[in-house]
């Protein structure tokens, strides 16, 4: 099994769309199947890059692939409500125990409002999730009606995750057109996610660094 086999499933696929459709009404910025497959590789490319197994990277994939479900229900307490629609899922799958509870347990806590990282699968999904910035996650097609998500991911025009295993950092890379948003307001709406990465990067052992414009800043 691993994280394609998820998303083709026709429970997480009906769960992922009808929680798009809400968070969309919701105004909320894309919550997609697409999102999700970015943060199952992402998920699964820093543990890989750290030396992790290849049982780790299939299970911090597998985690990325399915940690928004929960938003169909609602979007308060969403990780809550993923964590145990996902261990359901995957019992019916066949999967081991142990390795439902790992992925189960990582996304209930990927909500920087209620968890945290607590182990290598949780620390991968976090930093994955949190660092999905990107222009077109924005759906409202009508600029003059934007909040400050909606500008504040608009004004991302890249955004790119790397990892130094000899240095041991995680680096997020933002190019922001300061135009559309200033550097007050990303930090008014990312700080909490910024310092929820830094925590899941010591976890791993490594520092999580943020730089905008070619500037260093966090």
């Amino acid at each position: 099994m691993n994280y394609k086999d998820i998303l083709t499933d026709e429970e997480v696929k009906a769960f992922l769309k009808k929680s798009n459709d809400n968070l969309e009404v919701l105004g909320y910025t894309e919550h997609s199947e697409k999102h999700c497959a970015i943060v199952a590789k992402r998920a699964g490319s820093i543990l890989s890059q750290l030396g992790y197994s290849k049982h780790d990277i299939e299970l911090a994939q597998i985690a990325g692939a399915m940690h928004d479900i929960g938003n169909f229900i609602n979007r308060n307490k969403h990780a809550e409500y993923g964590a145990i629609l996902s261990y359901n899922i995957l019992s019916r799958m066949k999967m081991p125990l142990e390795d439902r509870v790992i992925i189960s347990s990582a996304i209930g806590n990927h909500d920087e409002t209620t968890g945290g990282a607590i182990d290598a699968i949780s620390a991968a999904l976090v930093l994955a999730d949190k660092t999905d910035v990107r222009r077109n996650r924005v759906g409202n097609k009508d600029k003059s009606n934007y909040d400050k998500h909606d500008r504040v991911n608009y004004a991302v025009t890249n955004s790119t995750v790397k990892v130094n295993s000899d240095k041991h950092v995680i680096t997020l890379n933002l190019q922001i057109d300061e135009d559309i948003c200033t550097m007050y307001e990303y930090f008014e709406i990312f700080l909490g996610r910024m310092m929820m990465c830094r925590r899941a990067a010591e976890l791993l052992g490594t520092r999580f660094k943020l730089t905008a414009n070619g500037r260093k800043v966090l």
